[in-house]
């Protein structure tokens, strides 16, 4: 019988208020190393369906593997989100130094007589 650990890995997540570089890559590899402990837990999961032991015994690991890939995978949709609101976030920012009020350009410029 296959014998599983019910640790459920954590995640720890920076709240830092500047969107430097280093935090995309963070929020990058911390979505990497989720979907490794996805790849790693569905592995077990068919390893415990072809494995040795009870019915009853298999169903018991199985709804505890599943459990944890479904907060893992709910962990991933989040950091996605995040990754994809701070490149939204970048993209705003170079936009509007581009197409900013402030910019001059020939449609906004205002003739002063004296």
């Amino acid at each position: 019988m296959t014998t599983i650990q019910a640790s459920t890995p954590s995640i720890q997540t920076k709240s830092s208020g500047s969107s430097s570089g280093s935090a995309g890559s963070d929020i990058a590899s911390q979505i990497s190393r989720l979907t490794s402990q996805i790849t790693k837990l569905t592995k077990q999961l068919k390893d415990v369906a072809n494995g040795s032991g009870t019915a009853e015994e298999k169903q018991t690991q199985q709804d505890l593997l599943q459990a944890q890939i479904r907060m893992l995978q709910a962990q991933l949709e989040q950091l996605q989100r995040r990754q994809a609101e701070e490149a939204q976030q970048k993209q705003d920012k170079q936009q509007g130094k581009v197409e900013g009020v402030n910019s001059p350009s020939a449609e906004h410029q205002i003739d002063i007589y004296v």
